[in-house]
């Protein structure tokens, strides 16, 4: 079923606030009728072994377990692994073998797909054999997770036979948004999760870093900075993710020899500092910079000029001016029609759906992939909320077709908040869906998710998380589905119960978090909001309260001296606004109540529900 809201809203609020401080035109855009799509997916019983991504296949031996609490052998055939199995507990009896290779892989059925492993726990131990490096790996991470399931208690590895491998190639995160640039630690970290869970890539083009963009993108980036991302080529080496240097030089490219060198010394400076991956961004510009032809032309010179000449360096990916359907000319003339007729096949285009943030559908590749003559990299914007900062973004991954193969996609990369930790709820599931497309279950990776990030206080984050998921405007997110309001009209006391528990939880959830989780970055960024909705569940109680009395034959200046201490003051509105959750019910429950309470009790004196007794 699909939820309609009736509020139309310009399209000008699709941009975000650095694109309209660029001159970026959006007036064009028409008004649209917001659409929620309820999450789909169940709670899944996975039986004791939460792997994340899910396997492809999983089969499990119930006939005994594997015990390594004395310890284990291992035997790195390729000596490819020594700084990735300090996960396993000392040396013992229990043996470990891990190896990879086209031979060997085959022999054991291994799918011809880099990140392809097999993983299979007997009585013999663990064997451990990956189509490629990447693979083995991959099948180390799953043995780590194996470890920490509750099936594996007192360190017995079940039996299991795992074949498994990723449906998408290029999977991973693009810091791209406008606003602040992650920390240094920030991204190290994120490096790291993104090669537990299997993603493979790391686009580096925040918008607001001078050296990707203007002022400074033809400079070497100063030595303290060269340094950082240096540091950040190692971790992902270590990691197995590829580093994707972007630069974002459309907005003043000269289109002249002067600035191409420029463009090319800049790319042979980051070379040599470890970068094998690169990629040009022309979104968000206006002026000559858009000219597709120029565009295409340019990233042919530098293939021909830069890529080919370096043999290890990887094909170009390109983000369009023409980045989404909304604004796109769909004839034979326009941008992607240009790319697909000039740019050179192996280039990568990267395409954003049907509008800035949308979700990825059949119909929007079949578009994009018709114009620019090949799959494109998809470039989710979620859980990014620099459009909306106000609100921190903790709802489930959904609205991603199913059914989609390689060949309709080159790869899958999210754009995810400024918060760094706070997005990696998004990202587990971003993990999950693009290894294993046809088996992702919204609901089941969330709930999996939540427990990963907050083991210690892992409902009270979910209370948290369920009311916290839509923005109110452009790409809406389904909120607080398992919570019914109810107007002072349909009032029953069956449902008032209900609603007023959940509300105590709420109150309760901002302490809860504070003593149980464990990630002190997590937790300051959550901060803000907790102490919101911490408030938001109490004057929602409130309002639960007074009405109640109220429908029990209170006194009426009893009733309404509740009921002027329960309205928002200027200042409670302020804090509110500038970080919001429970939008899509909760907030709404709160105002409604108010109003018809406020008719009903009267007041000496007029009362605005909005500013309290400020008037």
């Amino acid at each position: 079923m699909k939820k309609l809201l009736v509020t139309a809203c310009l399209a000008l609020v699709q941009a975000a606030p650095a694109m309209m401080a660029q001159g970026v035109d959006l007036s064009a855009q028409k008004s649209e009728s917001d659409v929620i799509l309820p999450v789909p997916g169940y709670k899944a019983d996975r039986h004791g072994i939460i792997i994340n991504p899910v396997p492809q296949e999983i089969v499990r031996d119930t006939s005994g377990f594997l015990c390594i609490s004395d310890g284990v052998s291992v035997r790195d055939r390729k000596r490819a692994f020594h700084d990735d199995t300090g996960f396993l507990p000392g040396h013992g009896p229990a043996r470990i073998n891990i190896d990879f290779g086209k031979r060997i892989s085959a022999e054991r059925e291994v799918p011809r797909v880099s990140g392809a492993y097999r993983l299979s726990v007997d009585s013999d131990g663990v064997m451990i054999t990956g189509y490629d490096e990447r693979g083995a790996f991959y099948g180390l991470q799953t043995l780590r997770q194996l470890i920490d399931s509750p099936a594996a208690s007192g360190d017995r590895l079940p039996y299991v036979d795992i074949l498994d491998y990723p449906d998408i190639q290029r999977r991973g995160v693009v810091e791209g948004f406008y606003g602040n640039p992650w920390p240094h630690e920030t991204r190290l970290s994120h490096i790291e999760f993104y090669g537990r869970f299997k993603l493979d890539t790391y686009i580096y083009g925040p918008k607001d870093d001078p050296y990707h963009s203007c002022p400074y993108w033809r400079e070497p980036y100063p030595e303290s900075e060269a340094r950082k991302i240096r540091e950040l080529l190692d971790a992902c080496q270590r990691n197995r993710v590829d580093f994707v240097w972007a630069v974002h030089p459309g907005q003043d490219f000269a289109w002249n020899e002067e600035d191409y060198r420029k463009l090319a010394d800049k790319f042979d400076f980051m070379y040599r500092l470890g970068v094998r991956h690169f990629a040009i961004f022309f979104d968000d510009i206006t002026g000559d910079g858009t000219d597709p032809l120029r565009q295409a032309e340019l990233l042919n010179r530098l293939t021909d000029d830069f890529v080919r000449r370096k043999r290890d360096v990887s094909p170009l990916m390109v983000c369009p001016t023409d980045y989404n359907r909304f604004w796109s000319d769909p004839s034979d003339e326009g941008a992607l029609a240009v790319y697909g007729r000039v740019l050179y096949p192996g280039t990568s285009v990267f395409w954003t759906g049907d509008a800035i943030c949308s979700d990825l559908t059949p119909s929007t590749l079949d578009f994009v992939s018709s114009r620019i003559c090949r799959p494109p990299c998809f470039w989710w914007n979620y859980p990014v909320n620099d459009y909306a900062l106000q609100y921190i973004l903790q709802g489930p991954v959904y609205g991603l077709d199913t059914s989609l193969g390689p060949d309709r996609v080159s790869g899958f990369v999210s754009n995810p908040m400024e918060f760094g930790e706070a997005s990696k709820l998004a990202l587990y599931s971003v993990a999950d869906y693009t290894w294993n497309v046809g088996g992702y279950n919204p609901i089941d990776s969330w709930e999996r998710a939540l427990v990963y990030m907050m083991p210690g206080a892992a409902d009270a984050y979910r209370t948290f998380a369920i009311h916290s998921c839509d923005t109110e405007t452009r790409y809406r997110r389904d909120e607080s589905w398992e919570t019914e309001t109810f107007t002072l009209d349909g009032w029953t006391d069956r449902a008032a119960d209900a609603l007023e528990t959940e509300f105590r939880k709420i109150e309760q959830v901002p302490g809860m978090i504070e003593r149980g989780c464990g990630n002190i970055r997590l937790l300051e960024e959550l901060r803000p909001w907790l102490e919101e909705f911490g408030k938001l569940g109490t004057r929602c109680r409130k309002a639960i309260e007074i009405a109640r009395m109220y429908r029990s034959g209170a006194d009426m200046d009893v009733l309404r001296e509740m009921y002027e201490d329960n309205l928002m003051t200027r200042e409670d509105r302020t804090a509110y606004e500038a970080h919001k959750s429970g939008t899509l019910k909760l907030q709404p429950f709160y105002e409604k109540m108010m109003e018809d309470l406020g008719r009903l009790i009267g007041s000496g004196e007029e009362i605005s529900l909005e500013y309290g007794n400020e008037m």
